[in-house]
């Protein structure tokens, strides 16, 4: 697997050559821990990682001062944008759509400008004004420790739900956990599940140009682009998975569609944005969730030791944790 800093130079390479060339040559401690680099037309050019702002001035050379930095201008935005679409927007019009591009080693670029409606809804974004490049890391193994939590010897998993707040590694648990429900693990003597993941936002598997760029394991399909709602009807009728896998599930349609699942015998683990069960049980849309106890086991996510951070595991049976991050 590539090092953390091989991954950021191989991502800057798909920006205009300017801003190639100035973020190329930033220390590697801040190319290993960089999380989005971010483009604003006018604004500085800046790097974030830890719930932080850096700012790059033309040598590379890092600040706190937002005034030292460069200034992304126009064409920045406009080359790097040629150059992440490949020099092609229209073969990219359905990602665009939904607000990013996923580009190869499954980063995604999301994107900013005048929204454009028609008669079906958004068309396209034009005007692009900001981009923000996402550096997708998978961790292999930050899963292996609590897997014998999510399942029942020999081959009965738990329902799961994965909460956390915004950038807390959700999105990289929950890719671990299908990576090892789907290979199997020794310890469980598992023979592995199939699985179904449905990727709306490209972001657990990364695809690109039909290949995962993310290890998801040997047993796993993947619905790539698709809503989750249309995705596990999908999987439901025609992939016969044990396990669906989605992320930041939320709307009524959602909920209607895990229910569909559920009903077939097929097992679930989803994530969904909040900083606590409570936040989440009182949220609209996921009380018939709840009410029914759908799930059996909830991961809470904290930044307390760096992204990714297992806060604790409850049990959706007693409501009472079964495992917490403090212990290790």
């Amino acid at each position: 697997m590539l090092k953390n800093s091989r991954i950021y130079d191989y991502v800057v390479k798909n920006l205009c050559e300017e801003l190639n060339t100035i973020l190329t040559q930033i220390p590697s401690i801040y190319k290993e821990k960089a999380e989005e680099i971010r483009l604003r037309n006018g604004g500085p050019l800046t790097i974030s990682y830890g719930a932080r702002d850096y700012f790059i001035s033309a040598n590379g050379n890092i600040s706190c001062d937002p005034s030292r930095a460069v200034i992304i201008r126009e064409e920045h935005i406009k080359n790097t944008f040629q150059l992440i679409s490949n020099y092609s927007v229209y073969a990219y019009e359905e990602e665009i759509k939904n607000g990013y591009i996923t580009i190869k080693g499954g980063h995604r670029v999301g994107i900013g400008g005048k929204v454009i409606y028609g008669s079906n809804g958004v068309e396209t974004i034009k005007n692009i004004s900001s981009l923000n490049i996402r550096i997708g890391r998978e961790v292999l193994g930050v899963s292996d420790n609590i897997i014998s939590y999510l399942v029942k010897k020999p081959r009965i998993f738990y329902n799961t739900l994965i909460i956390s707040p915004p950038q807390c590694g959700k999105t990289t648990l929950l890719r671990d956990i299908v990576r090892n429900l789907s290979n199997g693990f020794g310890s469980l003597d598992s023979q592995g599940f199939k699985i179904s993941v449905v990727d709306e936002r490209s972001e657990i598997a990364g695809m690109y140009k039909g290949m995962a760029q993310n290890d998801i394991g040997i047993r796993t399909d993947i619905l790539d682009g698709c809503l989750k709602s249309d995705g596990i009807m999908m999987a439901i009728r025609s992939l016969s998975p044990d396990i669906i896998a989605v992320d930041e599930i939320g709307n009524k349609r959602d909920v209607e569609a895990i229910n569909e699942a559920l009903r077939a015998g097929i097992k679930l683990i989803a994530t969904i944005h909040g900083s606590s069960l409570e936040e989440v049980k009182n949220k609209s849309s996921m009380k018939e969730l709840f009410e029914e106890n759908i799930f059996e086991r909830f991961l809470i996510l904290d930044r307390s030791k760096g992204v990714g951070t297992i806060k604790e595991i409850i049990d959706g049976f007693s409501f009472k944790p079964i495992y917490s991050g403090k212990s290790d």
